[in-house]
């Protein structure tokens, strides 16, 4: 059986002990039987991608035969991604109505808690306000009380009816005037009651809306801020997830639920994630968002931080070979296919043997003599000691593979100079 693949082998291996004995050339019973049978005294006429072993190199290399089978092998993706904290646990501090910073002691790094002072900001703007609140508050009281006089002379047919409607028109006007200039100073964290006993100031603090570390610090003392300014980043890292990209073609193996694996960029720690969301728009990369939370919350993680993952898509059924029958050569995977016992050198098939051929083929299975062809194989998943390949077309799917000793095969063919075209 000749398989049409080409392989390029480098010469220069160093051979174990095990297989320089494997490839001497030892006067051996069943060498001198398979110099009878028309064979090399040390069988180094392996070509293209096939090895030959006498019954004494078979013997001595251990090999076993086996065929890939059907296993239940979980499945993973790979994937990149990074730490990420939700928009809830970011926040960017500005201030409400312009002004210049008098007193701020941030760093950036530095932990905060919800409520906290974070820089004290001073404007004649502030002091205006509070003089508007002060005398609109004045106002309403005399609006109120001459609202309901006007009401009592009303119940006695004393006053117009136009005079009760302007008395309750700047009335209600002033008193909506009293509840918007009483929530713009709340915004600037002014007590109106403070206020309204006489308590005016001059500057006004920005507190912290949540608890958590400084990212950014973009101000400096004596800076007039706008409202439009972005004085401070606040971020809380009690709560990150992990943020996946995911390519297109392994998002129908995801569901929510299943087990993600990942080690952060310098670490070799292994964490655990649980998949949340999937995303449910492709990028230009054709790429999707996959959401992560985390099972253990760890607060010094940072935002941002590179990781690589694996999700755990479960178990299926696949054809599986043990570990050890794949060689890894040149950063391609192979095995070795027996096939001396299964179908003749002639033309590759059972049954199309004739004349010299057959009689060859019969000497050689008298004399024990091996073939192995070396076969490119596609690498799956691994559990258990049994790995997923995929076979070319045109490998049949029973065939009978090296499950032991592979590496001995690998290291003759190596030995005997054999180059694949």
């Amino acid at each position: 059986m000749m398989f049409k693949r080409t392989f390029h082998i480098i010469i220069p291996v160093i051979l174990a002990v095990a297989t320089t004995s494997l490839i001497s050339c030892g006067n051996t019973t069943a060498e001198k039987t398979a110099e009878s049978a028309g064979e090399g005294e040390d069988h180094h006429d392996d070509e293209g991608n096939t090895v030959t072993l006498t019954a004494a190199q078979y013997q001595t290399a251990g090999i076993q035969l086996g065929q890939p089978e059907p296993r239940q092998i979980s499945g993973t993706v790979k994937v990149n991604g990074y730490l990420d904290v939700p928009p809830q646990q970011m926040v960017s501090v500005s201030v409400p109505m312009g002004g210049f910073i008098k007193q701020t002691t941030l760093l950036q790094g530095m932990g905060v808690n919800k409520g906290q002072s974070l820089a004290v900001l001073e404007n004649m703007d502030y002091i205006q306000l509070q003089q508007d609140y002060l005398d609109v508050k004045s106002q309403l009281e005399y609006a109120k009380e001459e609202y309901e006089r006007q009401q009592e002379l009303a119940k006695e047919n004393v006053n117009a009816q136009k005079t009760l409607q302007q008395a309750k028109a700047s009335f209600q006007s002033l008193s909506v005037k009293s509840i918007g200039l009483k929530e713009k100073l709340g915004l600037l964290n002014i007590s109106a009651a403070a206020l309204e006993k006489g308590n005016i100031q001059r500057t006004i603090s920005i507190n912290s809306p949540i608890s958590g570390y400084v990212t950014q610090v973009n101000v400096n003392l004596g800076q007039f801020v706008n409202p439009a300014d972005i004085l401070f980043r606040i971020v809380n890292t009690e709560h990150l997830h992990a943020e996946l990209t995911v390519f297109e073609k392994d998002i129908p193996k995801l569901k929510i639920g299943q087990t993600v694996r990942f080690t952060l960029a310098g670490e070799t720690k292994e964490r655990l994630a649980t998949l949340h969301l999937i995303g449910r728009e492709i990028s230009e990369e054709r790429t999707v968002r996959v959401h992560c939370h985390l099972e253990q919350e760890d607060r010094q993680l940072l935002p941002g931080a590179y990781l690589q993952a694996m999700i755990e898509t479960g178990a299926a059924k696949v054809n599986a070979v043990p570990d050890a029958a794949i060689v890894n050569f040149e950063n391609k995977f192979y095995v070795f296919v027996n096939v001396a016992m299964e179908e003749g050198p002639a033309h590759g098939q059972p049954g199309h043997k004739h004349g010299a051929d057959e009689d060859k083929h019969q000497e050689e299975v008298a004399a024990g003599i091996h073939h192995f062809a070396m076969v490119e194989v596609k690498k799956g998943n691994s559990e258990f000691g049994y790995t997923e390949i995929t076979l070319p077309e045109e490998v049949p799917a029973n065939a009978s593979i090296a499950v032991k000793g592979a590496y001995d095969l690998l290291a003759k063919k190596k030995n005997s100079g054999g180059h694949a075209h």
